[in-house]
């Protein structure tokens, strides 16, 4: 038995009641039974070895509550696959707003957008008081789209706090040479940025450029159009909180294709908000081409998946790739981990070449390609 992983996490939305609903979820399952994991064990630690000690948020319908509750609160609107979550001990702090709130949320009904509290805000020193009395190992940021500036403070107090941090939203943390240097010289270990699902629009975005690669078609534009209604996308309808997003979607389609496209034929990013939509999330692709003969040919897809379950499929993974560095003392980026399970990472690979080099951290814990 190699005991617990402790996690605290930042922002108590969709993603963080999903993985929490799968932490108790799994611990429920046989491995021959269970379903939905690229990996059931990594190092001796299952899903059900997780332990949440820690949560943060803004929304006075989470704050003071126990986390147990707080995962199924408004606006969350995520599947609930599993109900039966026991009382945690766990209380949601009073975190720090900075940019984590656009102005534009406000006159939105109360069960579709973020509702602050009016409880005092956390400083940066009562966070790291707050990782360090619970004694988290690992500070998992899922705070909206454009929460620049509070995700490097919640980087910072994860630092100063000496906890390790997996960053799933895109803000360059782990891909950002200078913080990736902070993290290393403390020897912390990080994962980021910008979570990929396990089985969302990037991936299959990605492995489709792969095919086209490996079956000698040349590519010439390509779209990916998202439509959801939670509360990320109805975040993400200020433009101006999109520029890291796109850039992260963007880059990791263009990393594998054989030869980059022009800014003008590739378009990648969400679209709209569509409220009935909640939890779902539809992904339309189309990829032009040329094959044979300079022949042309296209491709179109439709993909719609529950958005936050698909997370929760990767994070379970980057949380315990993390506790495995945290006992060999490696400190910095984990580089298979990061380009396996983040569209943003210090280093692109393929897939292929980013599940080999993951798989190599965990069996022999290299970290150097």
């Amino acid at each position: 038995m190699r005991g617990s992983i402790r996690i605290a996490v930042v922002g108590v939305g969709n993603c963080a009641s999903s993985l929490i609903q799968g932490i108790y979820y799994y611990k429920n399952q046989k491995p021959a039974e269970a379903v939905g994991l690229m990996h059931w064990e990594i190092g001796g630690y299952s899903p059900g070895d997780i332990d949440v000690v820690a949560a943060l948020d803004i929304d006075r319908r989470k704050v003071g509550k126990d986390l147990s509750r707080a995962v199924f609160a408004e606006p969350n609107c995520t599947t609930v696959f599993e109900p039966d979550i026991p009382e945690m001990g766990v209380k949601v702090r009073m975190g720090r707003v900075l940019d984590g709130f656009s102005e534009h949320l406000h006159g939105y009904p109360e069960g579709r957008t973020f509702v602050l509290s009016h409880e005092p805000e956390s400083d940066r020193e009562q966070v790291v008081e707050i990782l360090k009395s619970s004694k988290a190992e690992i500070l998992l940021n899922y705070l909206p789209v454009g929460s620049e500036e509070a995700a490097r403070f919640y980087a910072q107090c994860a630092m100063d706090a000496g906890t390790a941090f997996i960053n799933n939203m895109p803000v360059f943390i782990a891909s950002d040479s200078a913080w990736a240097e902070k993290f290393a010289s403390r020897g912390l270990p990080v994962i980021g940025d910008d979570i990929k699902a396990q089985l969302g629009a990037t991936i299959v975005h990605r492995t489709l450029g792969h095919l086209f690669s490996q079956r000698g078609v040349k590519l010439e534009r390509t779209y990916q159009l998202n439509t959801g209604g939670n509360t990320d996308f109805l975040n993400m309808l200020n433009k101006s909180r999109l520029s890291s997003k796109k850039e992260s979607k963007t880059e990791s389609v263009q990393s594998v294709l054989a030869h980059r496209l022009d800014p003008d034929n590739i378009h990648v990013g969400p679209s709209d908000y569509i409220t009935w939509q909640k939890d779902n999330k539809v992904c339309f692709l189309r990829m032009e081409g040329r094959l044979f003969g300079d022949v042309p040919m296209n491709l179109e897809l439709r993909l719609s998946v529950e958005d936050s379950p698909n997370s929760a499929g990767v994070a379970i993974d980057a949380i315990r790739c993390c506790k495995l560095a945290l006992e060999r003392g490696q400190g910095g980026p984990l580089l298979g981990p990061s380009a396996y399970l983040m569209k943003h990472p210090p280093r692109q690979f393929n897939d292929d070449m980013a599940c080999q080099l993951t798989e190599d951290f965990i069996l022999k814990g290299e970290n150097e390609p």
